[in-house]
């Protein structure tokens, strides 16, 4: 028992009341990709950070989440342009999950309603590519120049500030086009 429940107090019983409530709402969560499924463009995650389950006796456990399965991957994409990654199991994600019932949307696209009223659920996440810990950081992350790189940083695209782009690979690049220009000035 916890010992605020002992007290006559209507505002301390209502903050646990909505510590409580909150518990149950799931914002974002770092994960491991355990597999992927790049024809349904999803990937199944195993949330980063375990959840605490109490025992009658008071007693607190640790235990892995379960595992999210057909994530959604969230590919950088607008106006007819997309930048795709080959995602693997292992690598980490941001799983944020929507405030709403995502199936609807996701089976259909468009504007449509709930197909269920949960909120906040686990089954209702999309996976972020994107952040790592830190024993995954990236090393050698230029501060002033853009770059589509490996995590090495041995091949990459290089984009300056002052208008200059430079391709640097570690061992070949091949450019394959029926018609090839190269204008120098």
């Amino acid at each position: 028992m916890d010992r605020r429940e002992r007290l006559d107090d209507p505002e301390e019983s209502l903050r646990m009341a909505m510590e409580d409530k909150q518990a149950e709402i799931w914002t974002a969560l770092p994960g491991v990709v355990a597999s992927v499924d790049l024809a349904a463009q999803t990937v199944a995650v195993q949330p980063a950070i375990q959840g605490s389950v109490s025992a009658p006796d008071g007693s607190v456990q640790n235990v892995n989440l379960p595992l999210l399965v057909d994530v959604p991957i969230c590919w950088p994409r607008a106006g007819g342009f997309a930048l795709t990654f080959p995602v693997k199991a292992g690598d980490e994600v941001l799983v944020v999950f929507a405030s709403r019932c995502i199936d609807s949307w996701w089976q259909s696209g468009g504007v449509g309603q709930a197909a269920e009223v949960r909120m906040h659920d686990l089954s209702d996440g999309f996976a972020i590519l994107a952040p790592t810990s830190q024993p995954k950081k990236l090393n050698g992350v230029s501060s002033a120049n853009v770059q589509l790189r490996d995590e090495a940083g041995t091949t990459f695209l290089e984009i300056t500030p002052d208008g200059k782009a430079r391709l640097v690979a570690a061992s070949q690049i091949d450019i394959e086009a029926p018609t090839i220009n190269l204008n120098g000035g």
